[in-house]
């Protein structure tokens, strides 16, 4: 494992924390963060902050405006990012922008690139992943997709429900996820790149859930008859599970990425609460009871950042990277939980509510455990590779 930062990470480091402490936080208060995440009006402000900070889309290669960071160093930047829920958000590196952003620029071709890469790294457009689905279609279980698209000879005809699609209301485009039917054969799963709004695609209802931090939350979807025409499917026909490991390996690990930075913020609104309250004569901090759990915390952010940058150091390998990357989704979501709910606990009632935002990032966190795959379909992936030997 090599753990190294060079002066250049710190650099990038310092320069991504500063712009999300000083331009950043100050918007969590706005009243443009809603439920259901920030507006697009919002979404659109913080983008322009970035831009002017030459901070925006970052990560991507600069023929599309960013710096070309490698995993890495994604994993310095994104940390720094997520020091505010809003932060990445504000740099565009948010999911599940950044996850499409990868896939495209991964398996599009130059002219899907041109028409739906480059809007969404300048922020001029947002997108969505259409995958998961209500029951009994596909969850966890990704083969269970009932969602069709059905060839007539001149395109593709889907028609099926989608829901938890983060971001789905104001998004630009899809990326559409449906089983494929050629000349009544099904051919496997396949990629779609669908331009929003479409009159074939509605927004049943926006779901309330308790992770609020992404933008314009998370929808239930109906699709009616769409047709597609064969110049929109992503990659090739049949091969969406494989593009979708291209996705989702590097994604779970952005996501940790991410927050990290939102439980060391959490971590540092306690250390400073228990330095400064007292009770029975002291600092609540130099009480064992509070005192251990800073210390539980500072041992679970020091195993979570090590095992995303090992991660990411094997992915810039050439790795596939799948056993590696639900492993570090395991362990670094819930050390990570461990650590918010920690911080709810020292900061007592002040922790349960909103005068700070431990109890924003706890829910958050808790809901991370869930999403992108849960902690017990991950063991059970890496248990079925451990008895095969290749863990």
């Amino acid at each position: 494992m090599n753990s190294t930062t060079t002066l250049s990470d710190t650099e990038l480091f310092d320069r991504v924390r500063h712009f999300v402490c000083e331009q950043i936080i100050p918007y969590e208060k706005d009243p443009r963060v809603t439920i259901h995440g920030p507006t697009e009006e919002l979404r659109l402000e913080l983008n322009q902050l970035a831009r002017q900070a030459g901070l925006l889309s970052l990560h991507m290669e600069p023929e599309w405006g960013g710096m070309g960071l490698n995993h890495s160093r994604r994993a310095v930047a994104f940390e720094a990012a997520g020091y505010s829920v809003l932060g990445p958000i504000a740099l565009n590196c948010a999911a599940p922008d950044e996850g499409n952003m990868h896939l495209l620029s991964q398996v599009a071709t130059q002219a899907q690139k041109e028409r739906f890469l480059h809007p969404l790294a300048a922020g001029i457009k947002r997108s969505c992943f259409g995958m998961t689905e209500p029951m009994p279609g596909a969850g966890s279980d990704p083969g269970m997709l009932n969602t069709q698209a059905v060839w007539d000879g001149e395109a593709y005809v889907v028609s099926g429900r989608k829901w938890l699609i983060t971001g789905a209301e104001d998004a630009g485009f899809m990326i559409l996820m449906a089983q494929t039917v050629v000349d009544g054969a099904t051919v496997g799963a396949t990629m779609f790149l669908v331009p929003l709004p479409h009159p074939a695609i509605r927004i049943v209802r926006q779901i309330d859930v308790m992770a609020s931090s992404f933008t314009r939350g998370h929808a239930e979807l109906v699709i009616d008859q769409l047709r597609v025409p064969p110049e929109a499917v992503l990659g090739e026909v049949g091969q969406g599970f494989r593009y979708a490991q291209v996705r989702l390996a590097p994604a779970r690990l952005t996501h940790c990425m991410r927050w990290l930075g939102a439980a060391q913020r959490a971590h540092d609104i306690a250390v400073a609460y228990a330095s400064e309250r007292t009770s029975f004569g002291h600092a609540i901090g130099e009480h064992q009871g509070i005192g251990y759990q800073l210390a539980d915390n500072h041992l679970d952010l020091h195993v979570a950042r090590l095992v995303t940058r090992d991660t990411a150091a094997i992915l810039d390998g050439g790795k596939r990277g799948s056993l590696e990357s639900s492993r570090a989704k395991v362990i670094v979501s819930e050390a990570l939980f461990r650590v918010a709910d920690r911080c709810v606990q020292v900061l007592g009632g002040r922790g349960l509510s909103t005068d700070t935002a431990v109890s924003q990032i706890f829910a958050e966190l808790r809901a991370f455990r869930v999403y992108d795959g849960p902690s017990e379909v991950h063991r059970m992936s890496i248990a079925k590779k451990i008895l095969a030997g290749k863990a």
